[in-house]
């Protein structure tokens, strides 16, 4: 059965706004019934009922004075206003209090590491939790977190993520292009197990510019898979003799660890790696990726993505001192990573050292 003052609008308008309570002000001052001001402003006779109980006022209507005593005549009416003001402080009362609103401590912790140290949202969620650095119920999670910088509840913003905004669609497409040189072993070669990132000792190497200037320095950059430990190298120029010579020096300084830090090493096809397998051979084992092929070192690629935040691709690497480079490759070092269970590169990379070294 229908019921006839029940209708889409009426369930979905919940609650009365200022101006339909200002109406009800005026039509109760005509004397309308409640029900007949439902039937007007197509509200559900009890909507009515409940705004004209909250909002009736006691107004005074005469006062007098008799002998030195004073005598007040009241009435009661229904007032928009109060109405209004009642339903704006239950409104705050209702529902769970933000999070937010208990955890300054947290948040002010939480912006420090974001907008100083450059750690992501979820670097903070994970850390937090990883160190017991707070009570579990002041920690939001990492989507919570995200929303509170959408929201502006944060000073951080969303032009602040850098890894947010410059985000691209994925594309995990293996399909590549034929090899046009051979510089060594394919990464079909590899032993499948490398894949797993479950041992230690194999490394990606790239080559990262700045400004595109034939007089400007790279970097050469080296990832170990596990740990995702960044070494980071400034060299005169991408070219074959200044890549030997700076992986010739690296394995200098690590002397008879050489061969246990660096198991593998796999590269891409550029003509500055054409020598590292002749120099290598007897050392490490080096495998080379297929041409535009980079999701075949995934790891060097995203690797790529922190320090593209520091050096733009128009930035001229001779105006970077090299310790600014040494303070990326340490930031980078000492950010806590998800994959790494929110222990930083750094942390797991010695872990494995000492366990190569007992």
């Amino acid at each position: 059965m229908t019921q006839v003052n029940d209708n889409i609008n009426s369930h979905s308008r919940k609650h009365l706004t200022y101006e339909e309570r200002v109406k009800i002000e005026g039509y109760k001052e005509l004397g309308y019934s409640n029900r007949k001001i439902a039937r007007i402003l197509d509200r559900a006779p009890q909507t009515i009922n409940n705004a004209v109980n909250r909002g009736t006022v006691r107004t005074i209507k005469q006062r007098q004075i008799h002998n030195n005593k004073v005598y007040e005549y009241d009435q009661y009416s229904y007032s928009a206003e109060a109405d209004y003001q009642t339903y704006l402080r239950n409104r705050q009362n209702c529902g769970r209090r933000p999070k937010w609103l208990k955890c300054d401590t947290f948040t002010n912790w939480a912006d420090k590491k974001m907008l100083k140290h450059d750690w992501s949202p979820d670097m903070v969620v994970g850390r937090a939790i990883k160190t017991n650095r707070f009570s579990s119920d002041l920690i939001p999670s990492t989507s919570t977190l995200y929303h509170w910088i959408d929201r502006g509840v944060m000073r951080t913003r969303n032009i602040d993520l850098l890894e947010k905004v410059s985000r691209k669609p994925r594309n995990d497409s293996p399909t590549h292009r034929e090899h046009r040189r051979v510089l060594g072993p394919s990464i079909k070669e590899r032993p499948e197990k490398i894949d797993s990132r479950e041992h230690f000792g194999h490394w990606e190497v790239d080559t990262l510019i700045g400004a595109r200037a034939k007089d400007d320095p790279v970097l050469l950059t080296l990832v170990e898979r596990k740990t995702r430990f960044e070494i980071v190298l400034k060299i005169d120029q991408q070219d074959q003799e200044n890549v030997d010579q700076a992986i010739n020096r690296l394995y200098e300084q690590l002397g008879d660890h050489a061969r246990d830090i660096f198991k593998t090493i796999t590269s891409d096809n550029g003509s500055e790696f054409a020598g590292i397998y002749e120099m290598l051979k007897d050392k490490t084992d080096v495998f080379f990726a297929h041409p535009y092929a980079p999701h075949e070192r995934g790891t060097k690629e995203n690797q790529h993505k922190l320090i593209r935040r520091f050096i733009p691709k128009s930035k001229r690497l001779a105006d970077i001192s090299d310790q600014t480079i040494k303070r990326i490759q340490q930031w980078m070092n000492h950010i806590p990573r998800k994959i790494l269970g929110y222990r930083t590169a750094k942390e797991t990379f010695l872990k494995e050292l000492q366990l190569l070294i007992n």
